[in-house]
C-alpha cells in the first residue's frame, strides 16, 4: 500500500503534482488541528475557580506589572513552581491553576536564569527591591543579572491605567467602575506608601512617582494570595531589620547580618 502510494505515478505523487489542491488540503488540515487545540479553552468556560482570597492586580501592581514584562523579567525568571520537593524547599507551595486566573498574559515562564518568582513576595523589605534593581550586585553579589537604573528615575505612567483596566474588564477580570474611576488616586496612594517605607529604612527620597515603586508592588504581591502550607523560610523574621541595616550600611544590631547573603545566594 505504502509502495503504491509513493512510487513514481502514485496517488500521492498526482496529488503533489496538483498544487491548488494540495495547498487547499493542507490548509484544511492546519485549520482542523486549530480547532481542535483551542476547542477546549472556549468549551471549559469558568472550570478553574479563583482560590479564596486571590483577587486581580490593585492598579499600581498592574502598572508595575506592564514594566515587569517591558523589561523582559519573565525571559530570565519563571512564575510556577512545579509539583516537586526540592522547588517546595526553594521557592514555596508549588503553583495552583486557582491562583493565576486573573493573569493576562500568563507569564510562567519556562526558564531560570535567575530565581523563580511566584512567591517572592514579601521575602524582602522593599528596600531590597530598589537596590536590587538599580545594581543587582548590591544585594546579590554572585548575580549575573543587568542593572535598571533608568526605574528610580523615569515616571509611572499612570495616566493609562483607566484604559488598561477597562481593557482587562472586557477579558474577564472583575473590575468595578469604582475601582477604574478610581485607579489613579488609588495608585498614587499605594506608591506613597510604599515609597514612604523605602526612605524609612534609608533608601532614597522622591520615588513615589516612579517605575521603581510600581515595580516594588508587583513584585512584592507575587504568591501572598495564597494561604497555603508555607514553604521553608528564607530567613528569619528578625533578618528583615538585619537586611536593612546591610543595605544601609549601618551598624547591625544583632551578629548575622550574613544570613540575608545566604539566602540571596540560594535565591540567585
Amino acid at each position: 500500500m505504502f509502495n503504491r502510494l509513493i512510487k513514481s505515478n502514485g496517488a500521492h505523487r498526482r496529488l503533489e503534482g496538483w498544487p491548488l489542491v494540495f495547498t487547499i488540503l493542507t490548509v484544511g488540515a492546519i485549520l482542523v488541528g486549530t480547532v481542535v487545540e483551542f476547542a477546549p479553552i472556549f468549551l471549559v468556560g469558568n472550570a478553574t475557580e479563583p482560590l479564596e482570597g486571590v483577587e486581580p492586580w490593585t492598579p499600581l501592581e498592574l502598572a508595575g506589572r506592564d514594566v515587569y514584562i517591558r523589561e523582559g523579567c519573565n525571559n530570565c525568571h519563571s512564575q510556577m513552581v512545579r509539583p516537586f520537593r526540592q522547588e517546595e524547599i526553594r521557592y514555596g507551595p508549588y503553583s495552583r491553576a486557582g491562583e493565576t486566573v486573573y493573569e493576562t498574559p500568563h507569564l510562567w515562564g519556562s526558564k531560570r536564569t535567575g530565581p523563580d518568582l511566584a512567591r517572592v513576595g514579601g521575602k524582602y523589605p522593599h528596600l531590597w527591591h530598589v537596590r536590587h534593581m538599580e545594581n543587582p550586585r548590591s544585594t546579590s553579589p554572585a548575580s549575573i543579572m543587568p542593572p535598571y537604573p533608568h526605574m528610580l528615575t523615569k515616571e509611572t505612567d499612570y495616566e493609562s491605567l483607566p484604559a488598561k483596566m477597562r481593557g482587562l474588564r472586557r477579558l474577564g477580570l472583575p473590575y468595578s467602575d469604582e475601582q477604574i474611576a478610581g485607579a489613579i488616586d488609588d495608585a498614587r496612594q499605594q506608591a506613597e506608601a510604599i515609597a514612604t517605607e523605602v526612605a524609612e529604612q534609608g533608601g532614597p527620597e522622591r520615588l513615589r512617582d516612579k517605575e521603581i515603586i510600581a515595580l516594588t508592588a508587583f513584585l512584592q504581591r507575587l504568591g501572598t494570595d495564597y494561604q497555603g502550607s508555607p514553604a521553608e523560610p528564607d530567613r528569619e523574621p528578625h533578618e528583615e531589620q538585619e537586611a536593612i541595616e546591610v543595605l544601609t550600611d549601618a551598624a547591625p544590631t544583632a551578629p548575622a547580618p550574613a544570613a540575608l547573603a545566604d539566602a540571596t545566594d540560594r535565591r540567585n
